[in-house]
């Protein structure tokens, strides 16, 4: 069975916002591939891998990057499946000059731009899910069932935590 995601990252640094997305992969049932491989510094290794992605039937490619963050256009131009950017916070920049490459892309070769960070790239996971359930009933199930669950973790929250004040009533 071919991965259905592959995810890229252009250092191995990147790999500290990834922990909770993967988990998400791993609950929704959705297989994935985790590699490292710069734009900049290897870009035959990543030629190669999104070649053999594309050939073993692969479905959506994450691209998390920092600073420059050319990955993710990189890769949109190498093949036609969707590709989700995900920026990665630096302290020089707080993340934007990485945003700014992945959204602010030419036309024609389009990456999906996601928020900065573990939210940005959690978000990429789940949306990675939702194309791939355009064409699989599983993952669809899997994302209602999800969705199902986080809805009834806001509501067991709402019941322990509530409080109610009526004005004038005596301060114990």
């Amino acid at each position: 069975m071919s991965n259905e995601v592959l995810v890229l990252l252009g250092s191995a640094s990147d790999m500290k916002i990834t922990e909770k997305g993967l988990d998400l992969l791993k609950k929704l049932d959705t297989s994935f591939q985790l590699r490292v491989a710069s734009a900049h510094r290897t870009p035959d290794h990543v030629y190669e891998l999104v070649k053999d992605f594309d050939a073993n039937g692969g479905k959506v490619i994450l691209c998390v990057a920092g600073k420059s963050a050319h990955l993710a256009g990189v890769v949109a131009s190498m093949t036609l499946k969707p590709v989700l950017g995900i920026p990665v916070f630096t302290p020089e920049t707080a993340g934007f000059d990485a945003l700014l490459s992945m959204c602010q892309m030419p036309g024609g070769i389009p990456v999906g731009t996601m928020g900065i960070g573990s939210a940005g790239f959690s978000n990429a996971c789940l949306h990675a899910v939702s194309i791939i359930s355009l064409s699989c009933k599983e993952r669809l199930k899997n994302l209602s069932e999800y969705r199902s669950y986080m809805k009834d973790t806001v509501i067991q929250s709402d019941l322990k935590n509530r409080q109610n004040f009526v004005r004038g009533e005596a301060l114990a």
